[in-house]
């Protein structure tokens, strides 16, 4: 398995897409894959915000991480956010997700940013495992979801 910039590999943008509006299209009615597409063509960022990190191995993607300005609306003061971690059902369970957040971290720190944020409704215990901290819980869009951070990038 090999992690690179998205930027690097646009042809994984369409699957990447699909499967981000599949997933979290409900959160935004009336979304289309069309616009996620123009979303992920924008983070061309080799490193910058925002960026995406794919995990793939020769012509298969099996998972992306973005690092963008703002997740949270209701919070526009805290900056910048990891999101977007996705990796396809048949690729779960395999380190993935892990290897993909702990080298966007790195990324951001390289950028010289000392503090990342999340938010996530159910994988807390996945991000407690790699080093993030608990911020609070906040309603988004009409869900619960754990506000989480990160320092100490490396």
């Amino acid at each position: 398995m090999q992690i690179d910039y998205l930027a690097n590999h646009p042809h994984f943008i369409s699957t990447l897409a699909a499967w981000h509006h599949a997933m979290w299209g409900a959160l935004a009615p009336g979304s289309t894959v069309e616009q996620r597409i123009a979303r992920l063509t924008g983070h061309v960022g080799r490193p910058a915000i925002p960026t995406t990190l794919v995990a793939f191995d020769k012509t298969t993607v099996f998972g992306s991480a973005s690092l963008v300005q703002n997740d949270l609306t209701t919070h526009p003061h805290l900056t910048p956010f990891l999101a977007s971690v996705y990796v396809g059902e048949p690729y779960r369970r395999q380190g993935i997700a892990s290897a993909l957040v702990r080298q966007m971290v790195t990324e951001a720190g390289k950028l010289g940013v000392a503090k990342v944020y999340l938010i996530t409704p159910d994988q807390q215990a996945l991000y407690r495992k790699l080093g993030w901290q608990d911020e609070g819980i906040v309603n988004y869009r009409g869900e619960q979801v754990t506000l989480m951070f990160i320092t100490n990038l490396r």
